[in-house]
């Protein structure tokens, strides 16, 4: 359903008080060819009526020669920001930046990051916002399996459908997203809502397979085949199965880099308001598929970059893959049941 302004500059108050804006402030709203119109002039009038300083950088697209699809996430490679020293003085200058455009994944964010700007990306559709507010409810969720993260040694996945999976742990932070960024120096997505760290590297070992209904990003498909990883030593060695494992093969072969076949995130969605079947409801253009990364109780694993939470390995491949009905386990604790979040996975 449409969404009236009233209703989105609402939203982005609220977002905005959790992130402890304060009067005077400098906020910066990135801005690019793919940017929604609504979602801009909200952010821009609620930005303003908080009394923020407000400036617009808008900034071209880029990777289309080498991108194979539309999504903004279908290719890290460089971005508007690689080489625009201007650019990133200007983010690095200002308190808030509300990413309406889509930087991820590069070492300009890092840099911006680490001068103590927050940055908030959120580039779904208006609806989609304003169904999936966060709430400090959501980030207390958050924070608490991110706390179990941190503490244990090992993550193990099994489900009926196949899945083996032993992921050693503490090489790397764990990463809490819950929706705005309520400290100096942090980046969140709204809409999100789960705890995600990356396996020791070279450490991930076993089997994932991929059933009927689970879902591939970027593609923003449901695969109507099962596929088989095989990983072994942190990569997944062999993509096994029948139309979908064509497809995820010829994708992943066609960026020529043997590092997109790395092990990269792995964690758990935390997010109610999300739901496994919203991407079925929208044409692939309109969304970048965030209900299918947080909704409640999936396993969600990716492939490729681990340079966000400090890792060395950079690649432009960066697939998402979450998985229903998976169990989940810290130690040999469950924190996930089946695709259902247990106490311990949550509180």
């Amino acid at each position: 359903m449409p969404v009236s302004d009233y209703q989105l500059i609402e939203a982005w108050k609220q977002v905005l008080t959790l992130s402890n804006l304060e009067r005077g402030q400098s906020v910066t709203i990135l801005t690019s060819s793919a940017t929604h119109p609504q979602t801009l002039a909200a952010a821009t009038i609620a930005t303003q009526a908080m009394g923020a300083v407000v400036n617009r950088l808008d900034l071209p697209p880029v990777n289309a020669e080498k991108a194979l699809s539309r999504d903004p996430l279908a290719y890290l490679g460089t971005t508007p920001l690689t080489g625009n020293r201007p650019a990133i003085a200007a983010l690095k200058e200002s308190d808030l930046v509300l990413d309406l455009m889509t930087l991820l994944f590069s070492p300009e964010q890092h840099e911006i990051l680490a001068s103590g700007t927050k940055i908030l990306l959120a580039v779904e559709p208006p609806e989609i916002l304003v169904r999936t507010v966060p709430t400090e409810g959501d980030r207390a969720r958050v924070k608490a399996a991110s706390a179990r993260i941190a503490k244990a040694k090992e993550m193990t996945v099994v489900s009926a459908a196949g899945t083996d999976l032993r992921c050693p742990l503490g090489q790397f932070p764990v990463i809490s997203e819950y929706g705005f960024v309520d400290q100096p120096g942090r980046w969140d997505h709204w809409p999100s809502g789960f705890a995600l760290t990356f396996p020791d590297e070279g450490g991930a070992n076993g089997r994932i397979v991929i059933d009927v209904g689970d879902i591939l990003l970027p593609q923003k498909s449901y695969t109507t085949s099962r596929i088989e990883l095989t990983v072994e030593n942190g990569y997944a060695t062999k993509i096994e199965g029948g139309i979908d494992a064509e497809l995820l093969r010829d994708y992943m072969a066609s960026f020529n880099d043997p590092e997109g076949y790395a092990i990269s995130h792995i964690g758990w969605g935390l997010q109610p308001r999300c739901h496994w079947s919203t991407l079925s409801l929208y044409d692939k253009e309109q969304t970048i598929g965030m209900d299918a990364r947080a909704f409640e109780g999936n396993f969600l694993f990716s492939l490729g970059p681990n340079n966000e939470a400090g890792g060395s390995r950079t690649t432009a491949c960066h697939i998402d893959i979450p998985l229903r009905h998976c169990t989940v386990r810290l130690d040999g604790e469950d924190m996930v049941r089946d695709g259902k979040v247990l106490d311990g996975g949550a509180k």
